[in-house]
C-alpha cells in the first residue's frame, strides 16, 4: 500500500465537512421564484453538491489503498465515508428533484390554449410543496455529510500517533482554534454582547435563520455555524428561534480572539488597497 499522509487526509477532511456546512446553508436558505428564477438559483446549487461528492469519494478511494486501513477502527471510517458519498449523491438527486418539479414557462403544443394567470399560479402554488421537499432533503443529507466528515477527521486525528509521526506544527494547530477573517470579525462583534439567532417566515412558508448583533454587523448564518461547530459560540436554546435566542461567547472563543488580535496588529505596514465595490446578484 502506498504511503498517505494522514494528517493532510485529516485537515482535507476538515475542509470538506466545511464545504459540506456552507452548501447545506445556501440549500437550507434558499429564497426563490418558480420558473426561470429558480432554475438559476438551484444549478449552482447541484454543481457544487456534485463536486463534493467527488471529492469525497476521491478520499475514499485514497484512504481505502493506504495504510490507514491497517489502522484499528478504520473500517467504520471508511463506512463512514461511503455513507457520505451516498448521501452526496442523494443531495444532487434531490437538487435535480427540484428542478425537475419546477414549473417552467414555455409555448404549448399547437391547439392547446396558453396559461392564464390563474392556471399559472396553480401550476406554481402545486410545484412548491414539492421542490421545497427535495431542497429540504437534500439540505439533510448535506448536514450528515459534513458531520460524518467531522467524525472521520476526529478518528484519524486520534490514530495519528500510533499511525504516523505527527508533523512539527502539529502542536500549533492544537494550541487554539484558528479564525480567518471573515470569522474573527463575527466573533468580535458576538462578543459585544445582545447577538441573537432567529427564524424569520418568508412567503411561500420559507424560513430563514439570520444572526443579529449589537453593532449590526453583517454576519452569515454559515459563519455563524463555523463558529457553533468549533464551540466559539453557544445559543439559548430554550427559547424559539421565533423570539430569538441569545448568542454568547464561550471562553474558547474568547480565547480565539485574543490569539487572533495580536497577529493582525502585528503586520507591517502597507499601502491599503481600496475595497472593490460589492455586486449584488439581482432577483427577479
Amino acid at each position: 500500500m502506498p504511503p498517505l499522509d494522514l494528517s493532510e487526509q485529516m485537515q482535507q477532511l476538515r475542509t470538506l465537512a466545511q464545504g459540506f456546512e456552507e452548501l447545506h446553508d445556501r440549500v437550507r436558505d434558499l429564497s426563490y421564484s418558480p420558473g426561470t428564477d429558480a432554475l438559476h438559483q438551484i444549478t449552482p446549487l447541484l454543481l457544487k453538491a456534485q463536486e463534493l461528492t467527488a471529492t469525497a469519494l476521491g478520499h475514499l478511494t485514497a484512504l481505502d489503498n493506504s495504510t490507514y486501513t491497517s489502522v484499528t477502527g478504520s473500517r467504520a471510517g471508511l463506512e463512514a465515508l461511503s455513507a457520505t458519498v451516498a448521501g452526496a449523491s442523494l443531495a444532487c438527486t434531490d437538487l435535480a428533484e427540484a428542478l425537475s418539479a419546477n414549473p417552467y414557462e414555455g409555448a404549448p403544443f399547437d391547439r392547446y390554449p396558453a396559461d392564464d394567470a390563474q392556471v399559472r399560479a396553480a401550476r406554481h402554488a402545486e410545484a412548491i410543496p414539492r421542490m421545497n421537499s427535495h431542497l429540504k432533503d437534500a439540505a439533510l443529507q448535506l448536514d450528515v455529510g459534513a458531520t460524518a466528515c467531522h467524525y472521520l477527521a476526529t478518528s484519524i486525528s486520534r490514530s495519528l500517533p500510533a499511525a504516523a509521526p505527527r508533523p512539527p506544527h502539529a502542536a500549533q494547530h492544537q494550541a487554539g482554534p484558528r479564525l480567518n477573517d471573515t470569522q474573527y470579525k463575527a466573533l468580535k462583534s458576538l462578543a459585544q454582547g445582545e447577538g441573537r439567532l432567529y427564524e424569520r417566515v418568508q412567503q411561500r412558508g420559507l424560513s430563514v435563520t439570520r444572526v443579529a448583533a449589537k453593532d449590526s454587523a453583517r454576519i452569515s448564518i454559515a459563519t455563524f455555524r463555523a463558529l457553533a461547530k468549533r464551540g466559539l459560540v453557544t445559543t439559548d436554546t430554550s427559547k424559539s428561534l421565533l423570539v430569538g435566542q441569545e448568542i454568547a461567547v464561550t471562553d474558547q472563543g474568547q480565547r480565539a480572539l485574543a490569539q487572533h488580535h495580536p497577529a493582525a496588529l502585528s503586520t507591517t505596514t502597507a499601502v491599503p488597497t481600496p475595497n472593490p465595490p460589492a455586486v449584488h446578484a439581482s432577483r427577479r
